[in-house]
């Protein structure tokens, strides 16, 4: 793939230091992005979608990664104009303020720290399942220490790894589209060409959809992952927006199809919506309708992996960013900005977010529902987030640069801003109450910057306004 002959803008003009390595392309961050998103995310949530949506689960992926791509179309924008790591934290810094860069930094570390915990305890409990003898936790330990030795040893090694597992995943989605087309041709499943799976007039409702849409946006948490590597993109600003709009597009498209599929293979539909599904084996008993049991090995299997190995291992990656973001900041310790010497990866970021994993882990597997609710705090802290970055775009677009730019620029913006509103309103009581908690925490620790005299400030921002 030819490479851009734009040249990435140097981050000198905003008083920072290119320390991290340069090396990826167009084509590696929308396969990061993709890796990052779980091509084969629905496996592991199907269940879940199936009975919020009311059997409508290919609407519920429609209307979520239309959602989402509102969202990317501010983080291209943002990211056109800031083009260095730190997500939200950097685009909302600069674009609004830096206390208020402060707090979204924090609520989507609520996303970040947490989604690697969340991914290794799926993982680990699905391996479990496949293999009683190995108990969750060594699986667990197991995972943590692989992903975080690949990382240490730079993001070309993980850029490899990434696209091996990103091939190996789209191989086993294409067998089991292959055979579940077959068995439905067969006349296996319920429901043969059905159009129940984007809609059902006898469950339709939007309160119905976009309940199970704050379920289904959890497969595509992971795009904005990508701005977290602004620094080490080699090409062109604008490849870190348009890397997000085409992952996003690609996997919308699959996850549409395969849970199409899926939904047309579940043999009770009505007990699905009413009983839901606590085990979490509804994809794998649809495919074991298809194919029989080796594919439903296959595809349990197929997600432990998934989950455990490659998502988790980019996840750590974009949380060490966002890390090392802060921290460069002073708004962090600044131990975590240490990037070593010769592999050029934030290195103790690294190793804190794999600690962080493997304690969290290894505690709400203790809990009950120790899933359900990383999942929900994973969500709001996304959330939340998503919600200063449109408000970020109007700011810094509209109110301070003058933009005319409606469309992108207001318009945009706003439609993405009151779809996620939606979805917060209407979060868990729990993630509400533990996300609000950890905002509070947030806003506590910035009173105290601010009465220390030690004012968030971003570099270059800080140096104009010494100026004046």
């Amino acid at each position: 793939m030819a490479v851009d002959p734009t040249p990435p803008e140097g981050i000198e003009r905003y008083g920072y230091t290119q320390e991290l390595r340069r090396s990826l392309t167009f084509r590696d961050l929308v396969v990061y992005g993709l890796i990052f998103m779980v091509p084969i995310a629905p496996f592991g949530i199907f269940g879940s979608v199936f009975e919020g949506s009311g059997g409508m689960v290919a609407l519920a992926y429609a209307i979520g990664m239309l959602a989402m791509l509102f969202t990317a179309g501010s983080y291209a924008q943002m990211s056109r104009a800031f083009p260095m790591a730190g997500s939200v934290y950097t685009y909302a810094g600069r674009g609004i303020a830096a206390p208020v860069g402060f707090l979204s930094g924090w609520m989507i570390l609520l996303d970040y720290v947490l989604v690697p915990a969340l991914l290794y305890l799926i993982a680990s409990v699905a391996m479990n399942s496949l293999v009683p003898g190995v108990p969750v936790w060594l699986w667990l330990i197991a995972f943590v220490v692989l992903n975080t030795a690949v990382n240490f040893f730079g993001i070309e090694m993980t850029a490899r790894i990434n696209r091996i597992m990103l091939v190996a995943e789209l191989v086993i989605l294409a067998v089991f589209l292959v055979v579940g087309l077959v068995a439905l041709a067969q006349g296996k499943g319920h429901g043969g060409g059905s159009l129940s799976p984007i809609y059902n007039g006898s469950t339709f409702s939007w309160g119905l959809v976009f309940g199970a849409v704050s379920i289904a946006v959890l497969s595509f948490l992971g795009f904005d992952g990508i701005s977290t590597l602004a620094e080490e993109n080699r090409e062109s600003a604008r490849a870190i927006g348009r890397s997000m709009v085409a992952a996003l597009l690609l996997v919308g498209v699959l996850f549409i199809v395969q849970t199409w599929v899926a939904s047309l293979l579940v043999t009770d539909p009505g007990k699905l919506v009413n009983e839901g599904d606590p085990d979490g084996t509804a994809f794998y008993d649809a495919a074991r309708v298809a194919g029989g049991a080796w594919l439903a090995k296959l595809t349990a299997l197929a997600t432990a992996i998934a989950w455990g190995f490659a998502n988790s291992l980019v996840a750590q990656a974009a949380t060490s960013r966002l890390l090392y973001a802060m921290a460069r900041d002073r708004q962090l310790p600044r131990f975590l900005a240490r990037v070593h010497p010769r592999r050029q990866v934030p290195v103790n970021a690294t190793l804190l977010v794999a600690a962080v994993s493997l304690g969290l882990g290894l505690y709400m597997e203790q809990r009950e529902d120790g899933i359900t609710l990383l999942s929900s705090l994973v969500n709001f802290g996304a959330m939340t987030a998503f919600l200063v970055l449109h408000v970020s775009v109007v700011v810094h677009y509209v109110v301070r640069s003058g933009s005319r730019d409606w469309w992108r620029h207001l318009i945009a913006p706003a439609i993405g801003f009151g779809i996620l509103a939606y979805v917060v309103v209407n979060a868990k009581v729990a993630a509400q109450e533990l996300g609000f908690l950890w905002l509070g925490v947030g806003l506590v620790l910035l009173v105290g910057l601010l009465v220390t005299h030690r004012h968030p400030a971003l570099a270059g921002i800080a140096e104009e306004e010494n100026e004046k």
